[in-house]
């Protein structure tokens, strides 16, 4: 119950053990084929490049950086925790002429403020974190698209921790390029970096004066592969694409909006449960990610010593605090398939059971009611 990477579902687990075909086998090229139709479901997009890169997640950030951004070219970052300072960093490195806005952590962005910004300093690319993963907080996308499109930019999206857990339109709200990662919420193993490119993205990596500076992650190459001339690039982790194949089908059995219902309602009464036990949240009021919540720790406690106790007595894992929040925050997942309501009241069980050894205040099984009043109403 951490920040990623999730529990993973037996049926991924079991495709993974599938003997392996050869990565030019017409029967894995068909899994291939399988694979970039629910992944354009997922993403909600019709977008012809879009493809798993062979890398987790970051690798799938510095795809998107490094495919649109040539020496010199100027980028905005939008900057609210941990993966927003990281896409600065791989955008400097790809020689990009790099601003950046910043919220302090836990808070969202502004469209009037990125609107200002995009004005002020004309980028070629904006990019931004859908879900922070350090903080919980949830940006709202839906005017961004029109906003940097209007200033003639490109708009990159980090959907690492939000693919498959709450919305993700990149059709409707004009994403230019967005990359995730296989861990978080379609509940399958570290390895691959879902990704997709909208035309107006491939116009301006097929306008490059300049190579891609990573001859790995060169999309130009890379689509030789994925697409119709199955031109051989590098060879394919064959079980990590069985995986992920298993996952999305997973994904498109339960269908996308109850999968988001899913995940709100267990983290409804995640909070309830918190609350009622004197824990709140650290992230933006209204802005809380369902899937990933970050958690104030109470004062007087150790932070390291409860997570500790949590995986030694009960199997537990959540994560701590990074950056501005270490030692203040708790990162407790409920993604994919970790996101059910056993995991919600054993850990409200749990934090309450040790919270009350260490001397802390609060009302004995309210956590636990608090969170099945939540599943009555449901």
């Amino acid at each position: 119950m951490g920040p990623g990477p999730s529990d993973v579902h037996p049926r991924v687990l079991a495709a993974m053990a599938t003997p392996l075909l050869g990565h030019l086998d017409p029967e894995f090229v068909q899994i291939m084929n399988e694979t970039q139709e629910m992944l354009r479901h997922v993403f909600q997009t019709a977008n012809r490049l879009t493809l798993p890169v062979s890398g987790t997640g970051s690798a799938g950030m510095e795809t998107c950086v490094v495919n649109l951004i040539e020496p010199g070219d100027k980028m905005l970052v939008c900057v609210n925790g941990v993966f927003g300072q990281r896409m600065t960093d791989v955008a400097a490195r790809a020689g990009a002429a790099v601003s950046t806005i910043e919220r302090p952590w836990g808070q969202v962005f502004d469209p009037g403020e990125i609107a200002d910004a995009v004005k002020r300093l004309r980028p070629k690319v904006v990019g931004i974190v859908h879900a922070e993963t350090s903080t919980g907080a949830w940006q709202p996308m839906e005017e961004l698209g029109r906003i940097v499109h209007d200033a003639g930019a490109l708009l990159l999206m980090d959907c690492v921790t939000s693919l498959g857990g709450v919305p993700v339109r990149l059709d409707e709200w004009a994403i230019d390029a967005a990359y995730s990662g296989t861990q978080k919420c379609l509940s399958c193993p570290p390895g691959l970096s879902p990704v997709s490119f909208s035309t107006r993205a491939l116009e301006a990596i097929k306008a490059r004066k300049t190579k891609v500076q990573s001859w790995y992650l060169d999309m130009t190459m890379v689509e030789r592969y994925w697409g119709d001339e199955r031109f051989y690039h590098h060879t394919a982790p064959i079980s990590m694409n069985y995986a992920l194949r298993e996952a999305l089908r997973i994904v498109c059995e339960e269908g996308l909006e109850p999968r988001w219902a899913r995940h709100q309602l267990n983290h409804r009464a995640l909070k309830a449960g918190l609350a009622a036990l004197g824990i709140g949240y650290v992230t933006q009021p209204g802005r809380e990610l369902p899937q990933l919540n970050a958690v104030r720790i109470p004062a007087g406690i150790d932070d390291v010593a409860v997570r500790k106790q949590l995986l030694a007595d009960f199997g537990i894992e959540i994560g701590g605090g990074l950056g501005d929040f270490k030692g203040k925050a708790w990162r407790v997942g409920l993604m994919g398939h970790a996101s059910r309501p056993n995991n919600v009241l054993l850990f409200l069980a749990a934090i309450e059971q040790i919270l009350a050894a260490r001397g802390a205040k609060l009302d004995r099984g309210a956590g636990v009611a608090a969170a099945n009043e939540v599943y009555a109403q449901r």
